[in-house]
């Protein structure tokens, strides 16, 4: 392979990341001021599969796309304010999220590294979700991280034991 079918690669295989996040981030069930959203689990698929650059890099580019206007936020929602609104903190801390979770990617660690990832990404949205509403720390845990513990822990599993395959049959 050539240095720029690698590029050409790594870029697609980016890109429909990035569109896979868009496709499953809308899908969202509210639980209260935070929904529950197939975002993240995309995004750990995303850091099993493709490792920190190139996952950080689809977050980053579904970020834009929402940031844009395009209904790619939970609910179907897109634009500035959803960013800047109460619960944006959690959609900024997707990028940590990526970041960190996909560092360990091809390693046993991987399932450390989705919790202490999926750490920073509850501190960014809780200490925003915070400061944007004037609610306690308790409340805000109670109502924003509380619900998503054990979701979130199915998906940090699920997505452990599907990147590798996923990895092997695109052979990435």
């Amino acid at each position: 392979m050539t240095h720029s079918h690698n590029k050409t690669h790594d870029l697609v295989i980016t890109a429909v990341f990035a569109a896979l996040i868009c496709a499953a981030a809308p899908f969202s069930v509210p639980v209260g001021p935070v929904p529950i959203s197939l975002a993240t689990l995309m995004i750990y698929i995303a850091a099993g599969v493709l490792g920190a650059p190139r996952a950080t890099l689809a977050v980053c580019v579904y970020i834009a796309l929402g940031a844009l206007g395009l209904p790619v936020f939970s609910n179907f929602s897109g634009g500035l304010p959803k960013l800047v609104g109460a619960t944006g903190g959690y959609i900024v801390g997707y990028i940590p999220l990526a970041l960190i979770s996909g560092v360990f990617f091809k390693t046993r660690l991987f399932t450390l590294g989705a919790l202490a990832g999926t750490a920073v990404l509850y501190a960014l949205g809780t200490a925003w979700f915070v400061f944007q509403t004037g609610n306690t720390l308790a409340f805000a845990l109670s109502v924003c991280v509380v619900p998503f513990l054990i979701g979130d822990a199915a998906k940090i599993a699920v997505s452990a034991i599907i990147s590798p395959v996923i990895r092997r049959q695109a052979r990435l």
